[in-house]
């Protein structure tokens, strides 16, 4: 039985609250760097103490096994995210209380483009190297970004103590995963020095009172406050006039309901309505998430890996979420073309369906397959790939995101391998709606040529996503915390695509233009996120343990359940 949801919380307790919090801005502006590390630390703590019952709740409310494998996915976009995001942010508030910026983990790079090119993965201290073999990731600044004397990008630190910036911002949480609202409410508190006001979701308003615990420092000291409620209170919040910036994570049409008052705004610039938001927001809101299979010759082990790789991205939480694969791209001359599909096709067959929570979802489903899910278990809906579709005839798979487990194929036309990319490239970049994230498989031969080398490195580079993701679930970055997330640059009120502005900028980077983020095409050990992990709920919880507070035996303790996946 599901949790009971919270009341909504009356407008004028929203007063009172958004009252308390401006009254306490000078209290967090005058907080030192090193008073925030250390109430960072009491909320690691606090997370810890509630991890059980805030995975708990997820995997009720969602019909999961608390004590089976997929129980790991609320682990690990839950506590386990927010932890490594506390430690990290920790590590950078304590170098810039030292020395006045983030220390990186390695030296920044000038690529062949000119574009300054930043290290983020592997981190010092969480284990990266060891827990990740073979994955990094990097930041791409805009050719326009000035860096500082050659060791390092420029940092914005400038809204950090010793600074009289700040505010109160009004954060609406995510509905699908439970870190994001966490996240992001201590995003606006620890990067961008605000106060917070932190709406949950009726979806997840089950974690109020775990959130409420695990964050009790910042809420005893009223730099955070929680309420509940639909679009009614998230709209008088976002126009109250003791907020001073909004911060979302959702949809489209919930964002052009707070800055334009309705859900489609005409988009015709004469006769666009004039934006009742009088105040800046910045947002995360979607994508249709394409997966880019550059032909070739791969070995067996490659092609098994990557359609699990495939599968996991589709299945994860049940495809609620933003970067959930939602459209692979392939050529139509590929030899493996087929077989391929039927590998992930199997991979999914052999995963168990799963509960359909999100509103709305079975209604979507039906809109972008056309069919009822009559097969399904009562309250569950099937994995679905809709092959070979045609950007023209079915431009539904292209410009909406179904935000459902349903993923689209579509094959491109190409006489080689460099002409495919080129073409892909060109096509997710201006046929494909969204700007957060996209992935791409890569044989090992194509890179190899001189000729190979320059085409992948000019589409790379051509590339409008915010994270590009190299055999690897562009999701990945998400978690990662390290990476800036968030749609590319250049989204405007109007037109914001997958959003604006960054979140997890854990370095505090100037400038970022996008992300690249990429893993072996066979990783080992098997990934926390892959469905077909047998021992996953074992290993995330101990990671989650690894995370809390990092030691050698607790890294150990990872050897057993990681080689038995």
């Amino acid at each position: 039985m599901h949790r009971p949801a919270f009341q909504t919380t009356p407008l004028d307790e929203v007063d009172r609250l958004l009252a308390g919090l401006h009254g306490a801005r000078a209290r967090w502006r005058d907080t030192s760097l090193a008073s925030r590390v250390e109430l960072l630390g009491q909320c690691a703590d606090g997370v810890r103490a509630t991890a059980h019952e805030w995975v708990a709740a997820a995997c009720e409310a969602k019909d999961v096994s608390l004590h089976g494998p997929t129980a790991a996915e609320e682990i690990a976009a839950g506590p386990l995210t927010v932890l490594r995001y506390l430690r990290l942010l920790s590590a950078s508030l304590s170098d810039i209380a030292r020395s006045g910026r983030p220390r990186l983990p390695a030296k920044m790079v000038r690529g062949d483009d000119g574009r300054v090119r930043v290290p983020l993965f592997p981190t010092r201290g969480l284990y990266d190297s060891l827990l990740f073999p073979g994955y990094r990731a990097e930041a791409w600044l805009s050719p326009k970004t000035a860096t500082d004397d050659g060791d390092g990008p420029m940092s914005d630190t400038s809204f950090l103590p010793p600074s009289n910036s700040t505010g109160t911002s009004l954060v609406l949480g995510a509905g699908n995963v439970s870190s994001i609202p966490a996240v992001d409410a201590l995003m606006k508190l620890f990067e961008h020095n605000r106060v917070v006001l932190l709406k949950l979701n009726p979806v997840n308003d089950y974690l109020g009172d775990v959130f409420t615990r695990a964050f009790a420092p910042l809420i005893s000291r009223t730099f955070l406050a929680v309420c509940h409620g639909g679009a009614e209170v998230g709209s008088y919040a976002a126009h109250h006039a003791l907020v001073d910036d909004v911060h979302i994570t959702g949809s489209l049409a919930a964002h052009n309901a707070i800055v334009w008052g309705t859900p489609d705004p005409p988009r015709d610039a004469q006769h666009a309505p004039s934006a009742r938001l009088n105040k800046p927001i910045t947002s995360e809101l979607g994508n249709v998430t394409p997966w880019i299979v550059v032909p070739g010759r791969y070995s067996e082990r490659q092609l098994d890996f990557q359609a699990e790789n495939v599968a996991a991205m589709i299945a994860n939480n049940a495809s609620f979420n933003c970067i959930a694969a939602k459209l692979i791209v392939t050529c139509r001359g590929w030899p493996d073309r087929e077989r391929f599909l039927d590998k992930v096709q199997a991979v999914l067959a052999a995963t168990p369906h799963r509960s359909a929570y999100y509103p709305g979802a079975a209604e979507r489903y039906r809109r972008f397959t056309g069919v009822e899910p009559a097969e399904a278990p009562c309250g569950t809906l099937p994995w679905t790939i809709v092959c070979d579709v045609d950007a023209d005839r079915q431009p539904h798979f292209f410009r909406e995101e179904s935000f459902v487990c349903v993923c689209a194929e579509t094959a491109i036309e190409a006489a080689g391998q460099a002409e495919f990319l080129s073409r892909a490239v060109a096509f997710v970049n201006e046929r494909v709606w969204g700007t957060l994230g996209v992935g791409l498989m890569v044989p090992p031969d194509f890179r190899r040529s001189a000729a190979g080398r320059a085409c992948w490195s000019a589409e790379l580079a051509r590339l409008r996503y915010g994270t590009v993701a190299v055999n690897v679930w562009p999701g990945i970055a998400y978690s990662m915390m390290c990476v800036p997330w968030g749609g590319y640059p250049g989204g405007t009120l109007a037109d914001p695509q997958s959003g604006l502005g960054w979140v997890h900028n854990t370095y505090f980077l100037k400038g970022v233009e996008k992300s690249v983020v990429e893993a072996p095409l066979v990783a080992r050990p098997k990934p926390l996120w892959f469905p077909t992990h047998r021992r996953v709920h074992v290993l995330a919880r101990r990671v989650l343990d690894l995370y809390h507070r990092p030691t050698w035996w607790k890294l150990a303790r990872l050897v057993g359940p990681a080689l038995r996946g």
